[in-house]
C-alpha cells in the first residue's frame, strides 16, 4: 500500500512526547458489518478537518503537548489470533509508561491485551458499549469482539459499565450476581436519578483506570459507521460528560483509552465523531495534567502514514 502523508497530530519522538496514539486495524471476528480494520486511518484522515482549538477547555492542546503517532500494529498473515493478542500485549508493555496511550481500533477484541500491557495490577475499565462483551466465547473462539470483557473480568479488574442495551441472559445474570460490574444500563440512563448515579459512580473511582469506548455505545443516528448498530445509545453530549467526569476525577490516573468498532461511512459524520472524541480526550487528559500551563512547544509537524 502506498504511504499517505497527512497534516495529523503532532508527531514527535517517544522521548518527547505526552500522548502514544497506537493505530490497531485489527479484524478478525466481526459478526455484522466488516469494515473496521479500516478504523484507525479512517480517524486519523479525519483528523486533517478538526480545528486544534478545544472549545470547551478553550486552549489548543497541540500547542503545548508532544504527541506520537506510533506505526500501526495488525496481525501478521502467520499469526493466531492468540499470538497475535499476545504480540499486541507485549509491544504495549515495552512502550514509555509515562504517556498516556490511545488506541485506535480495530475490532474490540484488542481491548484485554491493551489494559494488560499497560496495568500490571487490577483497576477498573470503563466501558461504553451496546453490547455487554461479557460472552466466554462466540463463534469459536474466545478472542472474539464479543468477549474483552469477560477476558477484563479474569485478568481481576473491575468493570463500570454505561451505554448497554443488547445482552445474552447469562451476562444479564453474570452482572447481576458479581459485584464487580456494575452496569448502567442504556435505557434507565434517561431517567435523571440514574444518570446522576452514573456521575456520581464515575467520581467515586479511584487508582487506575482505563476507558474503552465502543462507537456502538452512540446513538446510530449520530453514529451510523459502526459494525453493530443497535437502536437507543448515549448521545454526544452525555459521552462527553462520562470522560469529564472520569479524566477530572483527581484520584483516577488514566492509564489509557481506546476507540473501537468504527467503520468508515461515506459521509464521514462517524469518523469525524472518532476524530474529534479523540481529540477531547487528549485535550481533556492534558487538561487535567496541567499542561496548559507549559510554555508552547511550537507548531505541528506533517507524519506518514502506512
Amino acid at each position: 500500500m502506498a504511504t499517505a502523508r497527512y497534516q495529523l497530530l503532532p508527531n514527535r519522538s517517544l522521548d518527547d512526547t505526552d500522548v502514544l496514539v497506537l493505530p490497531v486495524p485489527y479484524e478478525q471476528t466481526v459478526s455484522y458489518k466488516p469494515g473496521t480494520g479500516r478504523g484507525p486511518a479512517a480517524i486519523l484522515a479525519a483528523t486533517e478537518q478538526l480545528e486544534y482549538y478545544d472549545e470547551d477547555q478553550r486552549w489548543s492542546p497541540f500547542k503545548h503537548m508532544g504527541i506520537t503517532v506510533l506505526p500501526p500494529l495488525d496481525k501478521r498473515s502467520h499469526e493466531s489470533e492468540g499470538d497475535f493478542q499476545r504480540r499486541l500485549q507485549q509491544s504495549v508493555a515495552a512502550l514509555p509508561s509515562r504517556p498516556l496511550l490511545l488506541a485506535l481500533g480495530g475490532e474490540h477484541s484488542i481491548t484485554p491485551a491493551l489494559i494488560q500491557g499497560r496495568m500490571s495490577a487490577p483497576g477498573t475499565v470503563v466501558l461504553l458499549d451496546a453490547h455487554a462483551d461479557l460472552r466466554r466465547e462466540f463463534e469459536g473462539t474466545r478472542f472474539s469482539h464479543a468477549c474483552p470483557m469477560h477476558h477484563v473480568r479474569e485478568a481481576g479488574h473491575t468493570i463500570l459499565m454505561a451505554g448497554v442495551r443488547s445482552l445474552l441472559d447469562e451476562e444479564a445474570v453474570r452482572i447481576a450476581g458479581d459485584p464487580g460490574i456494575r452496569c448502567f444500563m442504556d435505557r434507565e440512563l434517561q431517567r435523571p436519578e440514574s444518570w446522576r448515579a452514573l456521575l456520581a459512580a464515575i467520581a467515586a473511582l479511584s487508582g487506575p483506570v482505563w476507558l474503552t469506548i465502543d462507537m456502538d455505545a452512540f446513538n446510530p443516528a449520530a453514529v451510523p459507521g459502526v459494525g453493530t448498530p443497535q437502536p437507543g445509545g448515549l448521545s454526544w453530549y452525555q459521552v462527553l460528560a462520562i470522560i469529564e467526569a472520569c479524566l477530572f476525577n483527581p484520584r483516577v490516573t488514566l492509564r489509557g483509552c481506546d476507540l473501537v468498532e468504527l467503520v468508515p461511512e461515506p459521509s464521514c459524520v462517524s469518523d469525524m465523531t472518532a476524530a474529534k472524541l479523540s481529540h477531547k480526550l487528549i485535550s481533556w487528559w492534558g487538561k487535567s495534567q496541567r499542561l496548559d500551563e507549559r510554555p508552547e512547544r511550537g507548531s505541528q509537524t506533517e507524519i506518514e502514514y502506512q
